[in-house]
């Protein structure tokens, strides 16, 4: 679209006299009502096929029409409130296209209603909210109806080609209440995050379940494959059951690392709280420890410690110990990016505070709309690639050299 000629708008500002900016914003007004008025005398011309003030002469089959006034509307718009007249044709079949008939917002309103559904507002909340912003009655069932058409949009997003390589994927589950069946049953929408060979993050897809298992995980992994992603060098998860016989079908080649803090906090449960910080103190020193060896040798003094007080926390740790000690094999810049899932957590923080106000979701269609249109607003932002990226990615080239490297 062209601009206006420099030297118009010059000789425009100075007749003006501008002395403020509410006089700028009101002259403004003008010239957007001005400019709509003359876009919808060309719809009119157009539509008459003839100059105002001249009269089609009839055909056999087609009334004579012509211009027949006007009617006053009121349109809200990002420069505020704007007064135009609708040009009226004798036969009534005139529909101006800028801004239709029944239309009192030129901004673009499902636009407004599908923005206001992702910052997880609740459907009535919504229909309060276009009241006041555009004076128009709209019912909680409508804003559903427009949830609804971007259904194609979340489809093809969940669908979206991905990555050939991954160096790392987080995993992890939101759970949430979903009617079904006439009663509301709880279920867990599973959130992937990727990082790219670029250092970047991407949210890869939500699935949702109602139990983990290595069927699901192995539907997961599949719809990855077929998505173009042929390798994955490490997957990094919180203990989510039967995923490391998923991976070993799908990526055998690929590692799985289980979430330290995760495993922290599921292994001390039933501590005492007198003994927790000794607990805790004593754990620390396992996966703080700067080589393998170290870390066996601080768990074997663990388990000597505390193994006849608290057997079910030592053998937790015993038994996981083959997936909680993977980040030992990588240097300490590539350990502090997988020993735990902070990364994916701190996605799903902002999940839970958008949908901290739908205590439950009619399905899960209705559940993967606002996590879609939530994502989009998060990946916004997302600028900054993952800290020292650059000596994390020729670690990765020297460590992975006979794999893919995208």
């Amino acid at each position: 679209m062209q601009s206006a000629p420099q030297e118009l708008l010059k000789q425009y500002v100075q007749s003006q006299h501008f002395s403020s900016t509410a006089e700028i914003m009101d002259a403004m007004k003008e010239m957007f009502r001005d400019i709509i008025q003359q876009v919808m005398k060309v719809e009119m011309d157009e539509e008459l096929g003839r100059e105002r003030c001249q009269r089609a002469t009839a055909s056999e089959n087609t009334p004579p029409n012509y211009r027949n006034g006007y009617s006053q509307k009121t349109v809200k718009t990002q420069l505020g409130e704007i007064g135009i007249k609708i040009s009226r044709d004798r036969n009534g079949s005139y529909e101006p296209k800028i801004i239709s008939k029944y239309d009192r917002n030129a901004e673009g309103m499902e636009d407004k209603i599908l923005s206001l559904y992702a910052c997880g507002m609740s459907q009535r909340d919504i229909a309060e909210q276009i009241k006041s912003l555009y004076d128009v009655e709209i019912s909680p069932e409508l804003v559903s109806k427009i949830s609804e058409k971007i259904m194609p949009e979340v489809n093809a997003w969940q669908n979206h080609p991905l990555e050939a390589v991954y160096p790392f994927i987080f995993m992890d589950a939101i759970h949430y209440k979903i009617k079904e069946d006439h009663r509301y049953v709880t279920k867990a929408a599973y959130v992937v995050l990727g990082i790219t060979m670029d250092g970047q993050k991407d949210i890869l897809g939500v699935w949702i379940g109602e139990h983990e298992s290595s069927k699901f995980w192995l539907n997961v992994l599949n719809d990855f494959k077929s998505r173009g992603v042929m390798d994955v060098y490490l997957f990094c998860t919180d203990g989510l059951c039967g995923m490391m016989q998923a991976i070993q079908a799908v990526y055998p080649k690929s590692r799985l690392q289980r979430c330290i803090v995760h495993q922290i906090r599921s292994s001390t449960r039933y501590v005492s709280y007198k003994d927790i910080k000794k607990v805790t103190s004593d754990l620390k020193k396992i996966y703080t420890a700067v080589t393998l060896d170290e870390a066996e040798e601080n768990l074997r003094s663990f388990g000597d410690s505390w193994r006849k007080q608290y057997p079910s926390c030592v053998k937790s740790w015993e038994d996981n110990w083959e997936v909680l000690s993977t980040f030992f094999e990588y240097p300490p810049e590539i350990r502090k990016i997988i020993y735990t899932t902070n990364i994916i957590e701190g996605l799903n923080r902002q999940f839970r505070q958008i949908t901290k106000n739908k205590p439950s979701f009619t399905n899960d269609d209705s559940l993967r709309r606002m996590l879609y249109l939530a994502s989009q607003r998060i990946v916004k932002h997302w600028h900054a690639r993952c800290q020292n990226w650059d000596m994390v990615l020729s670690q990765l080239h020297i460590m992975f050299a006979d794999r893919q490297t995208g």
